[in-house]
């Protein structure tokens, strides 16, 4: 049962970045081809940086069935902009959902390899948003997790929550993975809503040129 609902986390989050992938793409008005290359970097990305640093194969490439939920999401994402106007929420949608569905599946990977837990919480961040850097980097935008929006800092909360509850809890594992991502898309979705920033350091009189 625990593998089986991994299992299901490591789809949901390939199709929720995927989508995110793509709706971003369309934003930028790029060609079927871009489409898909944006939503394949955002699915994949974060999982890369990861198994690379574990010094793991990478998990993509022995995936066929990654590869092809990311090209079916990226025509399926392309025929639904028809019907959906408004890209900027349902990429919202996506990122967040996605945020929280790799973060559990980096820290379980970090876990499972026998990292310390609070190097899994980085793991998990990494697992989380790196997949988003790249998409905004190669689409020409100051990435999320680099802004005045609570993004990272979402992972790190939820990863915490996860480990502890894990430790210390008793609640079943299937329980503590479902509550942890839906913490952490309230954290996002609540951030936004209620214009939630990190501390500022500098004022905006100072955005002088060295």
């Amino acid at each position: 049962m625990h593998e089986q609902f991994n299992f299901i986390i490591e789809v949901l989050g390939t199709i929720s970045f995927a989508m995110s992938g793509s709706f971003a793409a369309m934003q930028r008005r790029l060609d079927p081809f871009g489409v898909l290359i944006i939503a394949f970097v955002t699915s994949v990305g974060g999982g890369t940086v990861r198994d690379l640093l574990l010094d793991i194969p990478v998990f993509w490439m022995h995936d066929l069935l990654t590869c092809g939920l990311i090209l079916a999401t990226s025509f399926f994402s392309m025929i639904f902009k028809s019907v959906e106007k408004n890209f900027k929420v349902t990429l919202f949608i996506f990122d967040s959902f996605g945020l929280g569905l790799f973060t559990i599946i980096g820290i379980q990977k970090g876990l499972g390899a026998g990292i310390h837990p609070l190097i899994c919480i980085g793991l998990g961040t990494i697992t989380g948003c790196f997949g988003g850097i790249i998409r905004d980097i190669l689409l020409n935008r100051i990435p999320l997790i680099f802004r005045k929006e609570i993004y990272a800092s979402a992972c790190i909360v939820g990863g915490a929550t996860f480990l502890l509850l894990t430790s210390y809890s008793g609640l079943s594992h299937t329980i503590i993975q479902i509550f942890t991502i839906l913490m952490i898309v309230s954290i996002r979705t609540l951030a936004v809503k209620y214009h939630w920033q990190m501390p500022k350091f500098y004022g905006y009189e100072q955005n002088s040129e060295m």
